[in-house]
């Protein structure tokens, strides 16, 4: 949907069918169309039983504020949405992605009272009985859980991360309203079928509806601890243990990490940023390339430095898995464009890869990749921006209508936060430049 709004070209009108919506879809139907028409993202006609909406003309920064702001009126799942739009290469215009980024922010706490009710409801005990300390004032609110820290009668100390309450119905009730949203946009014309609306958003359904249950994020916290077991680096990196007994949907008990984000120059000037960042993109690219499984949001609040100078992988929410095929793809489709620079061959990668939503001209997708990728590769290997390249190769798959595999675009989105944060903390390291990782380059072709 918003890669059709923040479009520059001429407005798309979508037209929402009011039929088969119940009272309480039309009432958050309302409030969503009123909240963005509010903020100046769009323009709404009502015709009987149909609405009409189309994006506000002119584009550009202002349309991208007010969508923004919408997103953030709009509470937890439109939150998400935003975090997408922020994260997502090739998918949406670079000024949304880039204000979008600015609902990365914290939420709103939890009320107290509501926090004590949900661990005695989910964990069957009020927090008196099985804490021996609990710090009522959350370390960390998102739009979907916070946590707090607290101490386990045995002294262990823990994180104790909580979701929302009441959350998983109204995120249904969104998303269903986000997919007809999505549907109107695909029918309007040319320009809703070719940004996939409908495609976009079932991803982002799909990816929301599993971190709403915490249970599954305590089983894929386990998975990469015993996945990466063996990982010459296990001992410069931490994962988070879930506590047996102390997991629910709603209410997850791990491990408490002291550091600070990656990104946080100053609390990390006495440790060799350079390796600290070396460490957490190899540990991070043994998961994609040799296990098929990766933690698929590293942005700087789930990415620590811990007080000894490990690396931590937190929040599992989002994990990605990597399909074989995804897999050799990625091991053939890098050489051919770092080293033999045949674009033929990497639209051939793309083409087996993805699915066309229409006839494919190889030829003028070579050029295009040629076009925009040769300045970037045209240096030393490791002077090269990894991720960056990998952006240019999905931008011109999608403007030729090649839809590439959801973990695919996941694993793009990463290695750019990686690159972000090299930029920032050190600015003379490029990642292609560790031979270790060339070394698992190698091992994974």
């Amino acid at each position: 949907m918003t890669a059709v709004l923040a479009d520059d070209r001429p407005p798309t009108t979508a037209s929402i069918d009011l039929g088969g919506l119940g009272p309480s879809e039309l009432r958050r139907l309302v409030e969503i169309l009123t909240v963005l028409a509010r903020h100046g993202a769009i323009v709404v006609a009502r015709h009987g039983t149909t609405i009409a909406v189309r994006p506000r003309a002119g584009g550009g920064r202002a349309l991208a504020v007010a969508l923004r702001r919408s997103f953030a009126d709009l509470g937890p799942t439109f939150m998400k949405l935003g975090q997408l739009v922020a994260s997502s290469p090739g998918l949406f215009p670079p000024r949304l992605s880039e204000e979008c980024r600015r609902l990365l922010d914290a939420a709103p706490p939890i009320p107290a009272a509501v926090v004590r009710a949900t661990i005695a409801r989910e964990l069957g005990a009020p927090i008196e009985v099985l804490f021996d300390d609990f710090d009522i004032e959350p370390v960390a609110a998102a739009s979907i859980a916070q946590v707090h820290e607290a101490r386990l009668r045995d002294g262990r100390r823990v994180a104790v991360k909580i979701r929302r309450p009441r959350l998983r119905h109204r995120v249904e009730r969104d998303l269903r309203l986000l997919h007809q949203l999505a549907r109107a946009l695909e029918r309007a014309g040319s320009l809703g079928r070719s940004a996939n609306p409908v495609a976009i958003i079932d991803d982002f359904a799909a990816t929301l509806r599993a971190e709403l249950d915490l249970r599954l994020e305590a089983a894929a916290m386990r998975t990469f601890a015993t996945t990466l077991a063996g990982s010459p680096d296990r001992d410069r990196i931490v994962i988070p243990s879930p506590v047996d007994d102390l997991v629910s949907e709603r209410v997850l008990v791990m491990d408490f990490v002291d550091g600070a984000p990656i990104d946080d120059v100053e609390r990390h000037r006495h440790l060799d940023l350079e390796d600290v960042l070396r460490v957490a993109v190899r540990v991070w690219l043994e998961g994609v390339l040799l296990h098929g499984c990766f933690h698929g949001d590293v942005h700087a609040g789930n990415l620590f430095v811990a007080t000894d100078g490990r690396v931590a992988f937190l929040d599992f929410g989002i994990t990605g898995v990597v399909a074989p095929a995804t897999r050799s793809a990625l091991a053939t489709l890098l050489p051919s464009v770092l080293v033999t620079r045949d674009f033929g061959a990497v639209v051939d990668s793309l083409f087996d890869l993805g699915a066309a939503r229409g006839p494919v001209d190889r030829d003028a997708a070579a050029r295009d990749l040629d076009e925009l990728v040769t300045p970037l590769v045209g240096r030393a290997l490791g002077d090269i921006a990894f991720g960056e390249v990998l952006d240019q190769i999905i931008r011109v798959a999608t403007r030729h209508r090649i839809r590439l595999p959801r973990e695919l675009v996941l694993v793009v989105k990463q290695l750019l936060y990686f690159e972000r944060y090299g930029k920032a903390i050190a600015p003379d390291h490029q990642i292609l430049s560790d031979p270790a990782l060339l070394a698992l380059l190698g091992r994974a072709g």
